[in-house]
């Protein structure tokens, strides 16, 4: 079998040393370099002849940055004659541009793809797309984890008699069917409750009305990213009128931009947040009430499974699902 090597690029180095500490692998050194005339490069410093190359790299602020440098990753394993290529992007910030819902607007998501294939992806691991119809823009073999089992793994510490889990728009109520399915007891989910959202032109979000039973209920807030916070604070703010016993909200992407964090946790309701490491948190973004969960045993498991060629929709069962760490 081909080895397997593993590179990181400058988003989030920790996350693949994490990785790569669960696979018992060394993360292989790569150089990159910016000229005066601003121009990148990027030079892996590793072998890669017929090896099983992976690249992690998530798409997380500067993006463009980072892009770019993703894509002469991508290159120089290919121009190193790698046997397969692929691309760990634990986050897809271009997975939030899926449709044309204005006149004359690009699709980011479907072109940033196309132009991840096009520099010599094999194949793509990613984690808790913006929506489905992501998953297709790629035109080579991608696998969509999620970090559902993470997540319940540190919710199901507490006492979850009392709880309904809360979906902040309709797009998301069946991940949130989903999470209270794994959250639940065998045969008994949890309640789901979701909100009607609307976003207006000025990108203040409103929501319209809750549906479902939430008054004196623990509410658990999951969403898939959570950046400017607009849609979280609006739906606090709705679920206080219900009067809800309390709240915890969690997410898989905590880009926290703008202050969110602070807003969020500044509320006596919230009694909990939790993310994961998909996204790196700096180290002045704390507070007591954040649990960051980490995403990188699930990871890893996909890569040794992609490597061995293994089937990947394994971890989709609770029986098969890594236990979180």
């Amino acid at each position: 079998m081909r080895d397997m090597t593993i590179f990181s690029g400058s988003a989030h180095p920790e996350l693949a040393a994490a990785i790569c500490r669960q696979l018992e692998v060394p993360l292989s050194p790569s150089r990159l370099t910016r000229f005066t005339n601003d121009c990148l490069e990027v030079q892996l410093q590793a072998n890669c002849r017929e090896r099983d190359v992976f690249l992690v790299q998530p798409l997380v602020p500067p993006v463009q940055e980072h892009l770019v440098e993703l894509l002469l990753m991508v290159d120089a394993a290919r121009g190193a004659s790698a046997a397969r290529i692929t691309v760990v992007m634990p986050h897809y910030a271009y997975a939030r541009s899926d449709k044309k819902d204005a006149p004359r607007i690009s699709i980011g998501g479907r072109l940033v793809a196309d132009q991840i294939v096009a520099a010599g992806a094999d194949r793509v691991l990613a984690m808790t797309l913006h929506s489905p119809q992501v998953h297709g823009f790629f035109s080579v073999p991608a696998d969509h984890l999620h970090a559902l089992y993470e997540l319940a793994g540190h919710l199901r510490a507490i006492d979850l008699s009392n709880a309904v889990v809360m979906s902040p728009d309709l797009g998301n109520a069946k991940e949130a069917s989903s999470f209270a399915r794994i959250l639940g007891r065998p045969g008994r989910p949890l309640p789901v409750a979701a909100a009607a959202k609307q976003r207006m032109p000025d990108d203040k979000v409103e929501i319209s009305s809750i549906i479902g039973d939430v008054e004196g209920k623990d509410v658990i807030v999951l969403d898939d990213e959570i950046a400017r916070g607009s849609t979280i604070i609006e739906l606090l703010d709705r679920l206080r009128d219900r009067d809800v016993a309390s709240v915890r909200v969690a997410c898989t992407h905590g880009l926290f931009t703008e202050g969110a964090l602070d807003r969020i946790a500044e509320r006596d309701d919230v009694t909990a947040i939790f993310c994961t490491d998909t996204v790196p948190l700096p180290s002045a973004y704390t507070t007591d009430k954040l649990t960051i969960v980490s995403v990188a045993p699930a990871l890893a498991e996909a890569m040794r499974r992609i490597h061995n060629g293994e089937s990947v929709s394994v971890l989709f069962d609770p029986i098969g699902a890594p236990a979180s760490s």
